[in-house]
């Protein structure tokens, strides 16, 4: 009895297997083909190119996170079993909040700092 068992778990761990190859092969396949759209569209500054500039890139950005999906799900989870325990979230200190604040300074200042130079050089 377990024998049959266990080869109907195998066959539909193969078959899930298969469904996320075939997923994430579709995405990368769709991915190719937005580059070879984003580079094919030409200047920027034809009517309506730039809008469809950003939907082509937002397009790869949704799909490269598919991908990632899929494959975090396909190692970490059902059907296959996790390989290893999550880790523990850790406990919220003071200390933790000071590097949180001083890492949103460094990237407040970042970001005030290119928004000056780039209005310099334009």
């Amino acid at each position: 009895m377990s024998s049959a068992g266990d080869a109907e778990l195998v066959a539909y761990r193969r078959r899930t297997l298969d469904l996320y190859a075939a997923i994430t092969l579709l995405m990368l396949l769709g991915i190719g083909v937005l580059i070879f759209y984003v580079i094919r569209l030409g200047p920027l500054t034809s009517p309506g190119a730039e809008r469809s500039f950003g939907f082509g890139i937002s397009l790869m950005a949704l799909m490269g996170a598919l991908v990632f999906h899929v494959a975090d799900r396909t190692y970490r989870v059902w059907p296959l079993g996790r390989r290893f325990p999550p880790t523990r979230p850790a406990q919220i200190t003071r200390a933790g909040w000071v590097r949180f604040l001083k890492v949103l300074v460094v990237v407040l200042a970042a970001a005030g700092i290119a928004y000056l130079v780039g209005g310099l050089i334009a």
